[in-house]
């Protein structure tokens, strides 16, 4: 946050992502690579470790300020069901082109990016990739 942000208190609108150069904003943070692994290569001592990994990145969040509004941990790839893009029938699977998987997602709003990437390395650290992005606002839109 530059010092021209540090004063500003305006907070994200409830349909998106506010103004990342104003103050606050809402940002999805997305869990990709092999969303599978959790289950296929990890044994149940790995999986624990990693989950307490996660539960320490969200216990961060909160006491840096941060505050999570939504997210969720998503099941195998397997049970996904796609639409090709233009449409057409449902099919079993996810994209088969794709080399990575989102495998869960948190969104946060928060006034402080680079806090909230820092706060991010604890669960990458567990082996995840990390893409975080600001959510469009309504008046985002607009301009």
């Amino acid at each position: 946050m530059s010092a021209d942000d540090a004063g500003s208190t305006e907070p994200a609108t409830a349909t998106g992502g506010g103004d990342a150069r104003k103050g606050t904003a809402t940002y999805v943070v997305l869990i990709v690579g092999d969303a599978d692994r959790w289950w296929t290569s990890m044994n149940e001592e790995q999986r624990k470790a990693g989950y307490a990994e996660y539960n320490r990145f969200g216990e961060e969040l909160t006491k840096r300020g941060h505050k999570i509004t939504g997210g969720a941990e998503l099941h195998r790839t397997d049970e996904a069901k796609r639409i090709a893009p233009g449409g057409g029938p449902a099919t079993d699977g996810p994209f088969a082109e794709l080399t990575e998987q989102v495998g869960g997602f948190y969104q946060i709003e928060t006034d402080d990016l680079d806090d909230l990437l820092d706060c991010c390395q604890i669960i990458a650290k567990v082996g995840e990739g990390i893409e975080v992005r600001r959510t469009v606002s309504a008046e985002d839109r607009d301009s």
